[in-house]
């Protein structure tokens, strides 16, 4: 079949589409014709039935994926072929940046305008990993006596099968930052989206293939953890794993890995903290501290969770990132002038709530927000919450919403034990008029990306990833690549 997606852009409940599985180049129904549905959560509506993938259909999409690359369809074109594919799938991403915005917006609530800023970061990826596809490239190494010469040289090879199991939080540029690394390195990948948000990840496999990527490079295969994400993970067939998504998920998929030795990149969850010294510049400070947590309704993995002042600024700081919060408006993604849409779904509003309600039992103090918005959709009030400490559950767990708690403190050492004082290490950021003091304090920051006076920041350019359980491996940059290579040393006498 060819996909449109005129039947995903509108509300009425008579254009539900019914979307089906990519396997081996073409479009096909679940083996025994299950599907599921996927929601607006913004107002809790069905936009589309889904197929729902059996064991026997990622049987299917592992072979077509083998087959490819055991027969060269991809690595068999030349390097600058692969790399102008990838780059025409930039183009066409780019040029769809308005209809996709708006499917992404529906199927999570994130409003249009960021949600087309995020096809565009996700344009990107693809843009950038185009032009390493033909600057993947190995070393000579000169080795021997004078009497003995050998010549080695090493080879960076693609990996084989790549699974691609990527989250609800941000479907189409989670899903750009593995295929387009995989794909530059030459890898024939399964792509199982997350079952929240599969929309646009069906979409980009079919760019994907009009972009000439040939038959089995790329599938697409929807469905339940359960079922799709385990069975790639346990597959004897599937040379690697990238999943993007909960610690708790992660070490299933690490212990199903086991059976072949999977390679593995992991990117879990996290508990972000954000330093604010006494010198900062609290008009940079508040905006940025509020957009690290309350962007994306907080259902982003680097969000700045746990923010610690000090004391000097202590006040000022909660009271104006409370007050950021207020300002914000809350709405309906497809609506004008919308700041942050809705959680993802009833299960996520429930785990939002219940740990306000827990924050409350152990003392906390909720400076604004902690609510719940109306009753269709599931939306909830950007909170702030004060009087915390690092034994409270909303302190050490990640929420996944827009709930900050906030803590002071009054020398460095402190700050800095206090931001270490975690099972996590994806992100963090300090925020100081003194350039030396905030770069001796990223360096003691056990996170996997540090912003000074700033949260979020590089793009695909810097490599991201997390120290202890907020994963292995790195993302975006060059550092992606080696996610999906192998490294061969060969060496011959001359």
């Amino acid at each position: 079949m060819t996909l449109t997606i005129d039947r995903l852009l509108t509300n009425a409940s008579e254009h539900v589409a019914t979307m089906d599985l990519v396997i081996g180049g073409i479009w096909v129904a679940a083996s025994d014709g299950g599907t599921f549905p996927t929601f607006d959560p913004g107002t809790g509506e069905v936009i589309a039935h889904v197929a729902r993938a059996t064991s026997d259909d990622v049987d299917a999409a592992v072979a077509a994926a083998r087959e490819s690359f055991d027969k060269s369809r991809w690595m068999g074109l030349s390097n600058a072929q692969r790399g102008a594919i990838l780059w025409r799938a930039a183009d066409a991403l780019s040029a769809r940046a308005d209809e996709l915005g708006i499917l992404e917006s529906r199927n999570m609530g994130i409003p249009v305008p960021q949600a087309r800023t995020m096809v565009l970061e996700a344009a990107a990826q693809f843009r950038y990993y185009a032009g390493w596809a033909d600057k993947i490239q190995g070393r000579t190494i000169d080795l021997g006596g004078a009497d003995r010469r050998i010549q080695g040289y090493t080879l960076r090879e693609p990996i084989g099968v790549a699974a691609l199991i990527v989250p609800w939080n941000a479907p189409l540029i989670s899903a750009a930052k593995k295929l387009a690394p995989a794909l530059a390195a030459g890898c024939s990948c399964i792509l199982k989206p997350a079952r929240e948000t599969p929309l646009t990840a069906l979409v980009l496999g079919q760019i994907l293939m009009e972009a000439g990527v040939p038959s089995g490079v790329v599938n697409v295969v929807t469905g339940y953890g359960e079922t799709v994400g385990q069975g790639l993970a346990e597959h004897p067939d599937v040379d690697t794993v990238a999943f993007t998504g909960s610690t708790e998920v992660g070490r299933t998929i690490v212990h199903a890995a086991t059976g072949n030795m999977k390679k593995l990149s992991l990117e879990l969850g996290g508990k972000s903290p954000v330093i604010v010294m006494g010198d900062a510049d609290l008009d940079a400070v508040i905006p940025g501290v509020a957009g690290a947590v309350f962007w994306n309704t907080g259902q982003v993995c680097a969000a700045g969770t746990r923010l610690f002042v000090h004391d000097s600024v202590y006040d000022e700081v909660v009271e104006g990132v409370a007050r950021q919060g207020r300002a914000l408006a809350v709405g309906y993604g497809g609506d004008e002038g919308v700041d942050i849409g809705p959680l993802i779904s009833q299960k996520q509003l429930d785990r939002v709530s219940g740990y306000i309600a827990s924050g409350r039992s152990d003392g906390a103090t909720v400076v604004s927000g902690g609510n719940r918005i109306g009753d269709r959709g599931y939306f909830f009030e950007p909170t702030v919450l004060a009087n915390v400490d690092q034994s409270m559950a909303v302190m050490r767990e990640e929420i996944f919403g827009p709930v900050l708690g906030v803590m002071r403190f009054s020398d460095v050492d402190e700050a800095v034990a206090l931001a270490n004082d975690s099972s996590y290490g994806l992100a963090s950021s300090v925020w100081s008029r003194d350039g030396a003091v905030a770069h001796s304090i990223a360096r003691r920051l056990r996170a996997g990306r540090v912003g000074i006076n700033v949260h979020r920041a590089g793009g695909v350019y810097m490599p991201a990833g997390g120290y202890r359980q907020s994963g292995w491996g790195r993302e975006s940059g060059e550092e992606a690549l080696a996610n999906y290579l192998e490294t061969k040393s060969v060496v011959a006498t001359l």
